[in-house]
């Protein structure tokens, strides 16, 4: 009994464990790589000349997971937003 009780949660384990892998990815744009950003690193990661896009896969594990507090906290706070590339002109001059 106690080992199939360890075998579960083993077996657990390694089924949540991909879960709290995030699903946005760095990219490298013009040689400079840009890393994802969220609520509370959005200052430091951030750059205006990079179009970002919702990573919406987070927002879901974040809504699942909210019972575990430090799930919701990673996706949302730094990893909410993942870069797809450069803006185009017509974005930066306003005129879009």
């Amino acid at each position: 009994m106690k080992r199939a009780r360890r075998i579960i949660a083993i077996v657990l384990v390694l089924a949540i464990l991909p879960l709290c892998i995030g699903c946005g990815d760095t990219k490298e744009i013009d040689g400079y790589t840009y890393n994802t950003y969220g609520l509370i690193n959005k200052e430091e990661n951030r750059n205006e000349n990079i179009q970002y896009r919702l990573i919406i896969g987070n927002i879901v594990w974040s809504c699942i997971l909210v019972e575990t507090i430090i799930a919701p906290i990673y996706f949302l706070g730094f990893s909410i937003y993942e870069p797809i590339g450069k803006k185009n002109i017509e974005t930066l001059k306003g005129t879009r």
